[in-house]
């Protein structure tokens, strides 16, 4: 197993949350089962949540068919949720004692909180080959030495960019905030929205408040904010927030940005129509991409968020996110086959197949000619660090508050003062 890289996150402190889950699930659907039919009449049932959609839907489905193929006596029934409705959803079906027996996570302190709550099955105890994983991904769904969850993606962060309209104005990738500013400038200039943001969501435009913090304050700030060694109210954070805000005061986003929806494409269909330039996002995007308006895809350049000048962080270091992860409920009837289905999720071929979608493997010597998982691999080996992101790594209260603080920071509701403020005050709460 490699051992370069560095991920942080960490939890503590309960889910507190009533409800009840629904009745049986639609296969391969947003939406419950007219009447709650079984669906699974041909064996014993496994049911299975996922986030993903296009190609990288298909990829999941064909290890899904693989699996039932090796085990005719199961029928996998699998559901599509979208992403920002899935924390809920999986929540309330948690909290109500009736989970899918095989679920999508992030890892991090999310994942925790099930852990702590004896929810989640410790995959140590069963047949897996924990060799196969990239370290920096399956350490962020290991807690205590032991494994909750295996990783099929490490999604970096980079910033994508129209290269035909980069080309047009004469601009190139900045090596420095101060160079990224002076872009900015030019592309308002010519009637281009620098970014495309949807933050109705609110964790798209956190990305931004996290990368100013890794280069203001290197590595060791997030790690010390949440151990209780240093504070979300450091100098570095505060002024993460003003740059967040001086972005904000240029114009480099489109007008409504806290109104709009990624789920539903909005950022993504400024930059495939030419109106902005720019935006930041997962490795999901080229899928995203190809999916809705392939022509694009050819387009598509990608940098990483540049230095700042006097800042103590790296301009190789990542924002990512450990996505999918692979969990199996604790109390499942079909423990020994929903272990099976995680190790079909998480194959060679499945990891070969997923990379075809633009999504950098947590697998190790999976080969892929694709030419965005080439660059994003070349990232990750340059890395010293990967930061995952604030709402999976840290407990979920306190990564409420973190979305809900960025978003008024990006509304200009709130001082990044008062969001530091806000963001140690319940951090104190959280700690051990």
């Amino acid at each position: 197993m490699k051992n370069k890289y560095t991920l942080f996150g960490l939890a503590s402190s309960l889910f507190i949350i009533t409800g009840c889950a629904g009745g049986d699930l639609e296969t391969n659907g947003n939406e419950e089962a007219d009447g709650g039919e079984d669906q699974s009449s041909n064996g014993e049932a496994i049911d299975f949540w996922y986030i993903e959609t296009g190609e990288a839907e298909e990829a999941i489905l064909n290890a899904v068919e693989r699996f039932e193929e090796e085990n005719p006596e199961y029928t996998v029934d699998p559901l599509q949720i979208d992403n920002d409705d899935y924390k809920q959803r999986l929540v309330v079906a948690m909290s109500g004692g009736d989970p899918p027996d095989v679920f999508h996570s992030w890892g991090g302190g999310w994942l925790e909180e099930f852990v702590k709550g004896d929810q989640v099955k410790n995959l140590s105890e069963t047949q897996i080959d924990s060799d196969r994983f990239v370290d920096t991904a399956l350490d962020n769904s290991t807690f205590d030495g032991d494994i909750y969850g295996l990783p099929l993606s490490l999604s970096v962060v980079p910033i994508y960019y129209n290269q035909e309209i980069f080309e047009e104005l004469d601009l190139s990738e900045p090596e420095t905030y101060d160079e990224l500013l002076g872009i900015i400038d030019d592309l308002n200039e010519q009637g281009y929205a620098p970014f495309a943001l949807a933050n109705r969501d609110r964790w798209p435009g956190s990305f931004f408040y996290m990368y100013f913090a890794e280069r203001l304050g290197g590595e060791e700030l997030f790690e010390q904010a949440v151990s209780g060694e240093g504070s979300f109210a450091e100098d570095e954070y505060i002024e993460a927030g003003e740059h967040v805000q001086e972005l904000v005061e240029k114009e480099a986003f489109n007008s409504g940005f806290n109104g709009m929806s990624y789920d539903e494409g909005q950022s993504r269909q400024l930059l495939y129509t030419e109106q902005a330039a720019m935006i930041m996002d997962t490795a999901a995007f080229p899928n995203s991409a190809m999916d809705e308006y392939p022509e694009f895809v050819d387009n598509i350049g990608m940098f990483l968020f540049p230095d700042i000048e006097d800042g103590e962080g790296d301009s190789d270091n990542l924002v990512a996110t450990i996505s999918p992860t692979w969990s199996v409920y604790e109390d499942s009837e079909n423990e020994e086959a929903s272990v099976e289905l995680v190790n079909h999720l998480t194959s060679t071929e499945t990891a070969e197949e997923y990379a075809e979608t633009s999504q950098p493997p947590a697998i190790e010597d999976v080969d892929s000619d694709d030419p965005f998982v080439n660059e994003f691999n070349e990232h990750i080996e340059n890395a010293d660090y990967i930061q995952s992101v604030y709402d999976q790594a840290l407990v979920p209260s306190l990564a409420e508050v973190h979305l809900d603080t960025v978003q008024e920071l990006l509304g200009l509701s709130m001082s990044p003062e008062e969001v530091a403020k806000m963001m140690e005050e319940e951090a104190e709460d959280t700690r051990d």
